[in-house]
């Protein structure tokens, strides 16, 4: 599905716009589409100062995947709209590094393709190897650009809009002593899924009592969510994820730190299951075409990403340490690790 413009770019410089002095934009730099060239912008807003916590939130890596674009922004707008009168949130705000980047493949979402306009898939683009066999195809797969889940040629740099984003990761979040990522995507069964690494191994992260926790509070103040908190693994495992890369990137970088990736992956099929008619539609397996149900899904992800928004400037506050993050840590192995070794008690996991 084209578009002459891109809709989701010009509400993006809309909102920059309106949100004046309290927002900052920046390019990542560009990409060329045809005749069209698009800017990778970024935005930012709050504090600065590198020992607070920030909280980025990404969209648009498939560009098959509008509404995941549209949920950035549609939460980007409630903040602008709110920083006008809200004085929580201006307070908030000086603890705490807001970063959206909400098209991350522009030439992807004009395209109306999955992959960028060179044929590959972002996620599964990164230098990182699955340690087990993946699915075929949807593991990663270098036979063609023509088929899906393309990961670029072997040997050759990242892409552009990847290594764009790796950067503003790498600057706005990494150092700090917490930051957290929410990457928005659909079209992965018939629920709302939170994901976190690894997708190229089954293997724990070693912030799993931190996932673990956060999990906890989630589920203690967000009475009768629909999502289902998990890592990537216990579905599939693909070569070339992002978030592993950068999880890595971070542990070797900056092991003192913690950097929690998420990934919200709505579940698409709950939408064509209410409108069979568009299985027939490219656009539609992935995005919700009925215009109330597009803006149901658009109000129904507002709550969590502002949970999590609230989750890092607070973070030690729930943080666990000590005794209790080795029971988060056990309670997460029987939760999602139930063949793992668990350690023995006493035993403290690293941080």
């Amino acid at each position: 599905m084209r578009h002459d413009t891109l809709p989701e770019l010009d509400e993006l410089n809309r909102l920059i716009e309106m949100g004046g002095s309290h927002v900052t934009p920046q390019s990542a730099g560009s990409v060329q589409v045809g005749a069209r060239r698009y800017e990778l912008m970024a935005v930012t807003l709050g504090a600065s100062a590198p020992e607070l916590p920030a909280v980025a939130f990404i969209g648009g890596v498939h560009g098959l995947e509008r509404i995941g674009t549209q949920v950035v922004l549609t939460y980007l707008a409630s903040l602008v709209q709110r920083l006008k009168w809200d004085s929580l949130l201006h307070h908030e705000l000086t603890r705490l590094r807001l970063v959206f980047m909400p098209l991350v493949n522009p030439g992807g979402l004009w395209l109306g393709t999955r992959a960028n306009p060179r044929g590959v898939d972002l996620m599964r683009n990164a230098p990182v190897v699955a340690r087990e066999s993946v699915p075929f195809l949807v593991g990663g797969q270098r036979l063609s650009a023509a088929l899906p889940w393309y990961r670029g040629p072997a040997g050759a740099p990242m892409e552009p809009e990847g290594t764009a984003l790796c950067q503003l990761i790498s600057t706005e979040l990494l150092p700090r002593p917490f930051s957290l990522v929410v990457d928005c995507h659909s079209g992965f069964g018939t629920e709302d899924r939170i994901w976190f690494p690894f997708a190229h191994t089954r293997e724990p992260i070693q912030h799993l009592a931190e996932v673990h926790a956060l999990r906890r509070i989630f589920d203690q103040t967000q009475a009768h969510h629909p999502y289902v908190f998990e890592p990537q693994s216990l579905q599939y495992l693909t070569h070339g994820d992002l978030w592993d890369h950068l999880y890595l990137q971070a542990r070797h970088r900056h092991p003192n730190q913690v950097f929690v990736p998420l990934t919200l992956e709505m579940g698409s099929w709950m939408w064509v299951k209410k409108n069979p008619r568009q299985l027939f539609s490219r656009h539609g397996i992935f995005n919700p075409l009925i215009t109330h149900r597009q803006a149901r899904v658009l109000r129904r992800h507002l709550g969590m990403l502002d949970f999590m928004a609230r989750a890092t400037s607070s973070h030690e506050r729930w943080m666990p340490t000590g005794d209790e993050r080795d029971l988060h840590h056990r309670q997460a192995l029987a939760r999602w690790y139930p063949e793992h070794p668990r350690p023995r008690r006493g035993k403290r996991p690293a941080p």
